[in-house]
């Protein structure tokens, strides 16, 4: 038997594509204020350029570039995307995690509670409660999601098999998948690290040679020195927006973590302690557990 992210409720594929949206609009309100701030800086550097009227072409791009910044930034404080974009992604894998717990009898949904269904209802409600407490907004009140889809036809076949498919299948469909997704994320991120590092170093170099030049008095004016700061800048702030650094670590430890409770769970562990395991696993690919290990990663 096979579960996939399509068997999962119809709740959690638009909250996923929620957080895949407003993921994209944070992330590109970001990139769109540093690269007007590099714009403006650039077209402050360069010298007036020709008149329109009373203005100067190049000081007129200077000051559309800077209201840009400012334009775009009181957009994302209004739409509220980045925080949209996290409650939607924790309510996402909340509902996720627990459709899989409830599939495969996974604490607190074992073989031995009397009503799973119920169970799982009053544990996904009270959570989803908490999420909109801190502004999370149920698509289930707009209309959005019909009520009462909360455990699909998949989840119920899947737990009506016998211990030895339910664990075939969560090894194989929730357990090996999410530590290939963390592997390729980590991949991504050593990539970007490596792109944006070296970004970094050769136009604070560019802006130190310069820098030297005109110390001893030749080479390029200000401006083009004050570019390439603002250019670096501009790269550290997006590679720490991105967190890669911190996440290929993350991901690198939650991808072992993975690893060591896939051969637990093909060798040693009983029926009875399936429960549990199953608990311990979703609590390593929580976003919780993943930003708490970015957080304090070296």
């Amino acid at each position: 038997m096979t579960f996939r992210n399509e068997d999962l409720p119809a709740l959690f594929h638009h909250t996923d594509q929620a957080a895949i949206s407003r993921q994209r609009e944070s992330v590109q309100a970001t990139r769109a204020q540093l690269l007007l701030l590099v714009v403006a800086a650039g077209a402050a550097a360069l010298p007036p350029g020709p008149e329109l009227g009373p203005l100067h072409l190049f000081g007129l791009l200077s000051v559309l570039g800077y209201a840009g910044v400012l334009a775009v930034g009181m957009r994302a404080t209004r739409r509220r995307a980045r925080p949209q974009w996290q409650l939607n992604r924790s309510a996402a894998e909340f509902i996720k995690s627990l459709a899989w717990r409830y599939a495969v009898h996974g604490a607190p949904f074992g073989s031995d509670v009397a009503d799973p269904g119920e169970a799982y209802r009053a544990r996904l409600e009270a959570g989803l409660a908490e999420l909109r407490k801190m502004g999370w907004e149920d698509p289930r009140s707009a209309g959005s999601v019909p009520e009462g889809a909360e455990i699909t036809g998949a989840m119920h076949r899947l737990r009506g098999r016998d211990y030895h498919v339910r664990r075939e299948t969560y090894v194989r469909d929730r357990l090996i998948e999410q530590r290939n997704w963390y592997r390729r994320r980590a991949e991504v991120s050593r990539r970007a690290t490596r792109l944006w590092s070296w970004t970094i170093v050769l136009l604070t170099c560019l802006a130190l040679l310069f820098a030297l030049l005109r110390a001893f008095g030749s080479g390029p004016g200000a401006g083009l020195t004050g570019l390439l700061s603002t250019a670096a800048a501009a790269g550290i702030a997006w590679n720490e927006v991105r967190r890669h650094h911190p996440l290929i670590e993350a991901h690198t430890l939650i991808e072992q973590d993975l690893a060591a409770m896939m051969v637990v769970m093909q060798t040693t562990i009983t029926e009875s302690q399936w429960p549990s395991s199953v608990y311990e696993t979703e609590r390593y690919v929580s976003p919780q557990h993943t930003d708490w290990l970015a957080r304090h990663s070296s």
